[in-house]
């Protein structure tokens, strides 16, 4: 039985192609700053964002850790969505490696916006922790894949510098929202301090991101990544999966975009589910289960019987995601499948 997965874009495979580049890298050791392949990711990562310069790190849970780490420390203060991956789905490490805590503000729609950040900074007070750091994320995963409107992003901007409070963006899927939106990745970039980029989503490299910023933040992301443990050596390896991947696979995005609509629709004219954010806009497709049909672990499981694999995320919550392993008809088989569960 052919098996469909969409319970992430992390579970791509690189190509043959992909591979050919990564057997072929020029490796050099990337702790001692002599890895040609991973110098050459690092210096297009930063002129595709319009940044100083690069960080490349194994993971996108250690760029944002690293980047906290680099705007704040033990007795400051981050403002997030409450459901942000920073938040939500990196195990505490904002507490556990840099000591900060955490102000996550509940809103409507998942994601921030400039009023429902009004009245959040701290007064500078001994009793008070320090609002030092704003992290966003876009595309917001949990708020069903939406890109985060570029003027809300602006305003939000605007005013944390305003009060001198540092901006990153958890960009993990960020070419997901340039290819959706139509706005280059430098003008997004534009509004933040730091930004993480992921390599191995829907761009489909096996491993690794990157953080953008000045040379000083940089500068400061290198010791960070080495007591986080991510110094690597001869990593230009997989640094070139990631290169290839950023040089080849981003217009791709948009196919992507386009399967979700399938899943999308059939959600929206199928009784006994429910698109949970609205419009889907890229590759995320975030759906509730009426009780009447069964819990979402339930529906999970008899579509993993159909050879479609998603997840459950939450007793009545479903995520499915597009990526560049699975076709049209992979998606079109997993519209028929989620039909066939709601008629019976």
């Amino acid at each position: 039985m052919r098996v469909s997965d969409f319970r992430s874009d992390t579970v791509t495979k690189p190509s043959a192609a992909m591979r050919q580049a990564m057997s072929e890298a020029e490796v050099g050791d990337d702790v001692l700053g002599e890895d040609p392949t991973i110098n050459a990711l690092e210096q297009k990562t930063a002129a595709l964002l319009g940044k100083e310069a690069a960080l490349f790190v194994p993971t996108g849970t250690m760029g944002n850790q690293i980047a906290i780490g680099v705007h704040a420390g033990p007795g400051d203060e981050l403002l997030c969505a409450s459901t942000s991956h920073v938040y939500v789905w990196e195990g505490g490490g904002i507490a556990r490696l840099s000591g900060v805590t955490t102000r996550p503000i509940d809103t409507p729609n998942m994601m921030l916006n400039r009023e429902v950040l009004e009245g959040k900074i701290r007064p500078d007070d001994g009793h008070y922790v320090r609002t030092r750091l704003v992290t966003l994320e876009n595309t917001h995963n949990r708020g069903g894949g939406k890109v985060h409107p570029i003027d809300d992003v602006r305003a939000i901007s605007a005013w944390a510098r305003g009060h001198g409070i540092a901006m990153h963006l958890d960009g993990a899927r960020l070419m997901n929202a340039v290819v959706a939106s139509g706005i280059a990745a430098d003008v997004w970039a534009k509004e933040f301090d730091t930004i993480s980029l992921c390599f191995s989503k829907g761009l489909g490299a096996p491993v690794g991101s990157a953080i953008v910023g000045t040379v000083e933040h940089i500068r400061k992301a290198h010791r960070l990544r080495k007591v986080f443990g991510g110094g690597m050596r001869q990593a230009g390896i997989i640094a070139a999966g990631a290169l290839f991947a950023l040089e080849k696979n981003v217009p791709r995005l948009a196919d992507d975009h386009a399967n979700a609509q399938i899943i999308a629709q059939a959600i929206e004219e199928t009784d006994g589910f429910q698109l949970e954010s609205g419009t889907v806009e890229t590759n995320l497709v975030w759906f509730q289960v009426d009780p009447r049909i069964g819990t979402a672990a339930e529906v999970v499981a008899k579509l993993r019987e159909r050879g479609i694999l998603m997840i459950a995320i939450g007793p009545q919550a479903v995520r499915a995601c597009t990526h560049l392993d699975v076709s049209t008809d992979d998606c079109v088989r997993a519209a028929d499948a989620l039909r066939s569960i709601a008629q019976h």
